[in-house]
């Protein structure tokens, strides 16, 4: 017989460095402002590849900012000033070298839904919303950083948010039409809906739109194929605005952006109310999450790809920070996006400091260039937002799942329903609501095997999944995949009491492997006295293999391994079966649990 042992670890030692004052607060500046420690050690070389990466995503973000502020119901200059001051502040606070922060489509759009239900778009009140949606946002972020919580983005499972956002993309993508067409057709987030207005407006099509638009799609899906690199979103708004300045075609009726204020964003402080601040507040939590999500989530690849780490912690204060200083300038909310990010990656940059000429550059175009907007048609504003969207629509992940886990492709599908069905914010709060449910439901039906002995080993493995794996008449090994809680205590019950019917002969001990089970709460600890007690009137031994731990500390604290023994614990399966022979030769034992009749009442 091996008794039970368990490592509880070695503290570390103290070790006590004194450091000046100065060095203190410098660590503390680097620590909380990224960009010092970059600074400090950044390499001539890396200049040129950070300011062409710069001049690259700037030339993009240009573009995208205006057609997803347009998205967001919002005027262009809108999406221009978010990508000016938030995107500053993120390269000062931000971990990640590449990441490109500024509107994206999703948030857009979430955008859209919540102030939408509150101010008719496009108003004064609806752009004074907005504003302070992302002051909200930065607030939510900020707070979850500082209060370390980035691991809430946890519940939003992958299937979900593959879920979510094909379903989002497509309501994005549809959205645009009127845009296209040139026609008009009421803003809904159901598709459906939106294609019937749009097949009754057949007959209405504006055709100079139509063409621009359709060519704009086809010029950016060929050089996204041909030459990824090159700027096709500025190709096409610069083709477009000259195509209707040559051809007058905005006196035809087409629809352009039209006057753009110069200048840099001004400040304020937004206005609200108490109700304001109830009513927005889903959107704002439903904004935090999904865009820290979509932000880390890039942030961690390119990190991966280029060997370094990034704090999602200190990501959240980044983006926290970017969207409350957007709150103050005019800005909508912001966060990471995945093209312009591989785009800036592609383009060489090497730290934040890419990011910072990024701005720098939209800052000049505000001061200088905006006249050069007013000819550009909405329609290819719309063309740029659909292509970049609808490659969001996540069919490899559908057949990936069918294939690996079809319980999460429940999950994607039913996500997918819902978010078309009954709105961007239900819809992911039906797929978090369920995949919730669903852990529940499988952590109360545990995955549990069966052991048996490999021949020729020490080593006890699945019985269904190692067909040589041999049982020994009279003995019933168990393993229990799951943390041991109330929950699943009753499901723990059945399990043996079925398993002890189809084991072959009387059972005379049972070994529970507990090397998955990481806790035990109170009511598994009383339910583990509970089946002592059943174990001992009915002369069956019941023995413990591989317990960690926190278990184990739970069961001292309880009494249960004082009153069943310590020689019923061991390191392995194997020691425990050796045991069970080496008592079965003595005849005078019997299996005990040392309680009084008035301890089994208590226990």
């Amino acid at each position: 017989m091996q008794p039970w042992a368990v490592n509880n670890g070695l503290e570390s030692p103290s070790y006590h460095t004194t450091h000046s004052e100065g060095a203190h607060m410098g660590l503390q500046m680097k620590s909380f402002f990224p960009i010092v420690e970059t600074l400090s050690n950044y390499k001539r070389e890396d200049l040129r590849g950070d300011m062409t990466a710069g001049l690259t995503t700037a030339v993009m973000l240009i573009p995208q900012g205006m057609a997803y502020a347009m998205l967001a119901g919002l005027p262009p200059i809108i999406g221009l000033y978010a990508s000016t001051i938030p995107v500053a502040v993120y390269a000062l606070l931000g971990t990640s070298r590449q990441l490109a922060v500024g509107p994206v489509a999703m948030v857009s759009l979430l955008t859209a839904t919540g102030v939408g239900a509150l101010a008719e778009t496009g108003s004064a009140d609806y752009v004074s919303l907005a504003i302070f949606l992302a002051l909200m946002v930065g607030g939510m972020q900020l707070t979850m950083g500082i209060a370390r919580l980035g691991f809430l983005v946890n519940f939003l499972s992958h299937p979900v948010i593959s879920g979510f956002t094909s379903a989002a993309a497509l309501i994005i993508g549809f959205s645009q039409l009127k845009h296209l067409l040139g026609v008009k057709i009421e803003r809904s987030h159901h598709v459906h809906k939106i294609l019937l207005q749009a097949y009754n407006q057949l007959g209405n099509i504006h055709i100079p739109t139509l063409i621009i638009g359709a060519a704009s799609i086809g010029i950016l899906l060929t050089l996204k194929r041909v030459k990824p690199t090159f700027p096709a979103a500025l190709s096409v708004v610069v083709l477009g605005s000259l195509s209707v300045w040559a051809l007058d075609l905005h006196a035809a009726g087409m629809a352009i952006v039209g006057d753009v204020p110069a200048g840099l964003p001004p400040f304020s402080v937004p206005t609200f109310s108490i109700d304001t601040l109830e009513r927005l507040a889903p959107t704002a939590l439903a904004i935090s999450l999904v865009g820290f999500m979509e932000s880390i989530s890039v942030a961690k690849a390119f990190a991966s790809k280029n060997r370094y780490e990034v704090s999602p912690n200190q990501e959240l204060i980044a983006l926290g920070a970017a969207n409350i200083a957007g709150g103050f300038f005019h800005a909508y909310p912001v966060t990471g996006g995945f093209s312009r990010t591989a785009v800036n990656a592609q383009a060489g940059a090497k730290s934040t400091l890419a990011s910072l000429i990024t701005a720098g550059l939209i800052i000049v175009t505000l001061l200088f260039l905006t006249p050069l907007f007013y000819y550009v048609p909405k329609a290819v504003l719309a063309a740029i937002i659909m292509t970049a969207v609808f490659g969001l629509v996540d069919v490899q992940e559908v057949r990936h799942l069918w294939a690996v886990k079809r319980s999460d492709l429940a999950l994607l599908v039913l996500t997918f329903a819902a978010t078309l069905s009954v709105g961007i914010e239900m819809g992911i709060l039906t797929g978090v609501g369920a995949s919730l449910l669903w852990f529940v439901v499988r952590s109360t039906r545990p995955h549990f095997a069966v052991l048996g002995r490999i021949p020729g080993t020490t080593a006890y493995r699945n019985i269904k999944n190692h067909p040589e794996a041999q049982t020994i008449p009279g003995i019933l090994a168990i393993r229990i995949d799951a943390q041991f809680y109330f929950g699943n205590v009753t499901f723990l019950k059945e399990t043996l009491k079925k398993l002890e019917r189809e084991t072959a002969g009387e059972l005379e001990a049972v070994i529970i492997d507990a090397s998955s089970v990481n806790q035990l709460d109170s009511s598994a600890d009383a339910a583990l006295h509970e089946l002592a007690f059943d174990y001992q009137d009915r002369n069956i031994a019941l023995l413990f293999a591989n317990v960690k731990g926190p278990v184990v500390e739970v069961m001292k604290r309880s009494h249960f391994i004082e009153r069943l023994g310590e020689d019923h614990f061991f390191l392995s399966v194997h020691d425990a079966v050796q045991s069970l022979k080496t008592r079965a030769s003595n005849t005078d034992y019997h299996p005990s649990y040392t309680t009084s009749g008035e301890e089994r009442i208590n226990a």
